[in-house]
């Protein structure tokens, strides 16, 4: 740690998103959030999949099914409404606003936009490893043509 570094966080580069792949609501929204101009680079990786194992050894990939999960490159993790707030600030576009979103007057909206995307999630996604493929894994959905 240098003296410029000295008590404060590392700063983040690159972040990873883990998402429900069998949610339509986060599938549009990776979708979404892969077509924003980005100030820090989005890696979207699905909640439980392989991948997020392997890069994630030491997570809870139990708790990453149940919540969005952000995690930097500094090993910084953010769930929930954070982890939503994290995703706009990444964004040029939105970056106002999630800073916006961190104060005491946007705190409750981002909560409660987070509780509602959540509802919406447990009536309409089926639960990760239900796909009849008996291996335990969320399926992955392909990206939609003229996506990357």
């Amino acid at each position: 740690m240098t003296a410029r570094t000295a008590g404060r966080r590392p700063s983040v580069s690159r972040l990873t998103v883990l998402y429900d792949a069998q949610c339509s609501l986060c599938v549009h929204l990776r979708q979404w959030l892969m077509r924003q101009r980005q100030l820090v680079p989005l890696d979207l990786v699905p909640a439980g999949s392989a991948e997020a194992h392997r890069r994630f050894p030491a997570l809870d990939h139990s708790g990453t099914l149940e919540e969005i999960t952000v995690i930097g490159d500094g090993g910084q993790v953010y769930r929930s409404t954070s982890a939503w707030i994290v995703c706009l600030w990444a964004l040029a576009e939105h970056r106002p606003k999630a800073h916006w979103l961190t104060t005491p007057a946007g705190r409750p909206f981002a909560r409660a936009t987070v509780l509602a995307a959540a509802k919406y999630r447990s009536l309409t996604a089926a639960p990760c490893g239900t796909d009849g493929s008996g291996g335990g894994e969320c399926a992955v959905r392909g990206p939609e043509p003229g996506t990357r």
